[in-house]
């Protein structure tokens, strides 16, 4: 008896008491005459099994496909960044905390945001889907450099201060940089807060470059003191959090 490949070779068929002869490529018995394998019967049969409820699956899935109309995609991964998750978990812990002591303490949040909006009716791709039985194949053109206007404003349970326009001293839309937010925190963010009761509202604000610039920081800690929510701050926004503020879904 030897052994080739894992295939047993001799007189005897694993699991039978039957003799057979080989002869090239095939073996024959008294009963059996199959092609030189190595899978069992009851493996082979388990797999033919298993192929004819594949079959059955992809039809079954095919019909449902053509009478939805609808085809199927993949979602991505995304690597998940451990320091951020971590500071994330750090921000929710402590709101959490703020929560249990003063049970709405999330209302008293002023969250905060810039937005961009092109001129030229231009729409972020990136927000922007087309459903359709078929690729549309659309193609929208668009100027090199369009003219946009960059909107802030913030958000709080008891109402919205803002929208602010960002603008220069001829009136031009502008995009935002460290000074003109600064100056839209001076001259138009502080005298619209001391409306509203300060002792009780909380600011946030997002971790770019232009709200956490020093000045501006200094600025905002003269003004809250410790309720500031920001990077750099008493209380760190975590980046990557877009999802944690309800301005994701106004703006």
């Amino acid at each position: 008896m030897s052994r080739r490949k894992g295939i047993m070779i001799g007189n005897i068929l694993p699991g039978r008491n039957k003799k057979r002869k080989y002869s090239g490529n095939r073996f024959t018995t008294n009963k059996i005459d199959t092609e030189f394998t190595s899978v069992s019967a009851r493996k082979l049969k388990h797999s033919m099994d298993m192929a004819h409820c594949l079959l059955e699956f992809v039809s079954a899935f095919a019909a449902i496909s053509e009478t939805v109309e609808c085809k199927t995609y993949k979602y991505k991964l995304v690597a998940l960044h451990f320091k951020y998750d971590q500071a994330r978990r750090r921000f929710i812990e402590w709101a959490s905390n703020e929560i249990a002591v003063v049970p709405d303490f999330h209302k008293r949040i002023l969250f905060s945001d810039e937005a961009h909006f092109w001129l030229n009716g231009y729409v972020n791709k990136q927000n922007c889907h087309i459903w359709s039985e078929a690729n549309p194949q659309v193609y929208v053109e668009t100027p090199l450099h369009p003219e946009k206007l960059t909107v802030w404003c913030a958000l709080w349970a008891g109402g919205i201060i803002g929208p602010y326009f960002f603008k220069n001293d001829e009136g031009h839309d502008v995009t935002v940089n460290g000074d003109r937010y600064r100056a839209m925190i001076t001259n138009f963010f502080i005298p619209e807060l001391n409306n509203h009761d300060v002792q009780e509202l909380w600011f946030q604000q997002d971790g770019t470059t232009c709200p956490t610039v020093h000045a501006t920081i200094d600025l905002l800690k003269d003004t809250l003191g410790d309720r500031l929510i920001s990077r750099f701050g008493p209380v760190n926004w975590p980046q990557r959090s877009w999802d944690l503020t309800p301005l994701d879904s106004f703006m």
